[in-house]
């Protein structure tokens, strides 16, 4: 893992503090940039997640999906896990401890935006810290590029309806046009620049794709770091009153990622599925694809929204929970190939 990989937690708190800093004693600035819209999409956040989302779908071979069937125990229980279980107890789980368990300690016009939020960011599986992931447990390479080409072409589709489905059973009024525009935006068009501009570096030698890749690396993580601020900056003022905030609102971020993780895992040991397989299973049916998930809340619910700040404690635990499930799945090496 690069430092700023793995220090990823460290640069998410320090752009907390900074941009409340920033956003209690020069608001000004801020709410300019806040206005700077185009139908209910923030210019400058669209830039910015541009920026952070091309370089990592670089990263996605497409042409490896012909290698799905080689792996299709696998790549069964991670689509399970991805699309019929991750979202939905992510839904269960927001409904438990947003609305009923620590609903008298948040703010009550803000509920149903928190639960939005979690929904944004477990409807979509994990594109491109899976790779770091799967390398730290020695994962079987081609599975987790064939299954992320696979999730992200089902992303394309079953994103949107999935989103309004789970935000309509939580009675939560999604806009259908600002929906879509989203997905055009943020997964259609990214998916299609980064696979013209990696068949032109292709065109040049593997080694000009990958020495790109490692260019643009810090560039991405900069812009979710700037991304950040921005939206720290607008909430700031809830962030002050209510100072457990991220802390409540990341106990079921962090129940679902063991939850689900645990549940592939042992899914895939039930079905005889190879370690070197099972281990990248688990990783990508936890993790989210917490970029798309703090575009579409911006889009769909604002920058001072409950939905963008429960995506963005998303991204502060990402990895040292993350890392803890790759420390398990490497420990339990043993007890999983164990007849």
């Amino acid at each position: 893992m690069s430092v700023f990989e793995r220090y990823l937690t460290v640069w998410v708190f320090l752009c907390i503090v900074i941009g409340v800093v920033l956003g209690q004693y020069l608001p000004a600035p801020f709410h300019w940039l806040g206005g700077l819209e185009v139908a209910h999409v923030n210019i400058p956040v669209g830039l910015l997640i541009w920026v952070m989302i091309i370089p990592m779908l670089l990263r996605i071979d497409f042409g490896s999906l012909h290698e799905v069937g080689k792996h299709w125990r696998g790549i069964g229980v991670t689509l399970f896990i991805n699309w019929a279980v991750k979202p939905f107890s992510m839904a269960l789980l927001g409904w438990l401890f947003i609305r009923q368990v620590f609903a008298p300690y948040l703010p009550a016009e803000q509920l149903d935006s928190y639960i939005a939020g979690l929904v944004l960011l477990a409807a979509a599986p994990c594109t491109a810290m899976v790779f770091v992931w799967s390398r730290l447990v020695n994962g079987e390479p081609l599975f987790t590029l064939s299954q992320v080409a696979l999730n992200d072409t089902i992303m394309v589709f079953a994103f949107a309806p999935l989103v309004a489905l789970l935000l309509g059973l939580s009675a939560i009024v999604v806009p259908w046009d600002t929906l879509l525009v989203s997905v055009v935006l943020y997964i259609v068009v990214p998916v299609l620049l980064a696979q013209l501009w990696r068949k032109w570096l292709l065109a040049r030698g593997a080694a000009t794709l990958e020495r790109t890749l490692h260019q643009l690396g810090p560039i991405s993580i900069s812009a979710l770091l700037l991304t950040l601020v921005l939206l720290f900056a607008f909430q700031g003022r809830a962030i002050v009153e209510h100072p457990l905030i991220i802390a409540m609102l990341a106990v079921p971020i962090t129940i679902q990622v063991y939850f689900n993780s645990a549940f592939a895992y042992w899914l895939n040991r039930r079905m005889g599925v190879a370690y070197c397989v099972a281990g990248p299973s688990a990783l990508i049916g936890a993790s989210n694809f917490f970029e798309l998930a703090v575009a579409a809340a911006i889009s769909l619910f604002g920058f001072e929204s409950g939905a963008a700040l429960a995506t963005v404690v998303g991204v502060l635990i990402e990895v040292p929970v993350m890392l803890s499930v790759v420390y398990l799945v490497k420990r339990s090496q043993g007890w999983y190939e164990a007849k």
